[in-house]
């Protein structure tokens, strides 16, 4: 599985959103921001429908996947609907199966050295760390020492300041969820909001 198009990606926008209007306006808005990464999670309800219509909105343009993705049927709805990756909160094996089974981008969910080397016995593409914020950059690089081969995403307490230290600590790409995308804008629909902050997160990332 090439890891190409998430390396050079770079930022991955784990969007949670209340409605599938706020979704698609969300994303529009990072997109107007320069985040061609997105993560639509099964937290946002009908999720497959937002994959589906900014699939067909956007096509290539992004990276589109879905996140919190903890049964098969899911797995299977999202990359029907235009899914690109998956991203499953933990590491299940039957779980990761059927992921896997959709020829997909697999990424599940670990934090401990156990739980990485699970997630990579199970046959996960990337390992994302979740939350990231409890050990931060320095963490990421620990695990570094006895994973130097695993594609690591951490998630959770990435910001514009901290980005580089991601990457400095070996991260493949970062998830940004309400660092970047935050309830509040939601909430208010400050669409002009989530794009600037976007726009910094662009701007604060490797090569730019």
């Amino acid at each position: 599985m090439s890891l190409t198009i998430l390396q050079e990606t770079r930022v991955l926008a784990v969007l949670r959103a209340p409605s599938v209007e706020t979704a698609l306006r969300a994303a529009d808005a990072l997109v107007d921001g320069g985040i061609t990464g997105l993560e639509i999670t099964y937290s946002t309800p009908d999720a497959a429908h937002v994959i589906r219509e900014l699939n067909e909105k956007y096509g290539d343009r992004i990276y589109l996947g879905a996140g919190t993705v903890t049964t098969a049927d899911q797995a299977t709805e999202a990359a029907d609907a235009g899914a690109r990756f998956l991203v499953s909160p933990g590491s299940r094996p039957e779980l990761t199966a059927a992921m896997k089974a959709t020829g997909r981008t697999v990424l599940t969910g670990a934090l401990t050295p156990s739980e990485v080397m699970a997630a990579v016995e199970y046959g996960a593409d990337v390992v994302k760390i979740f939350p990231a914020s409890l050990g931060g950059p320095s963490y990421l690089r620990s695990l570094r020492g006895p994973f130097p081969d695993v594609p690591l995403m951490p998630t959770g307490g990435v910001t514009p300041e901290n980005l580089g230290d991601w990457f400095a600590a070996g991260a493949l790409a970062v998830g940004a969820g309400s660092d970047l995308v935050s309830a509040a804008a939601l909430a208010s629909k400050d669409w002009a909001a989530i794009t600037r902050r976007a726009e910094e997160f662009v701007a604060a990332g490797p090569g730019a």
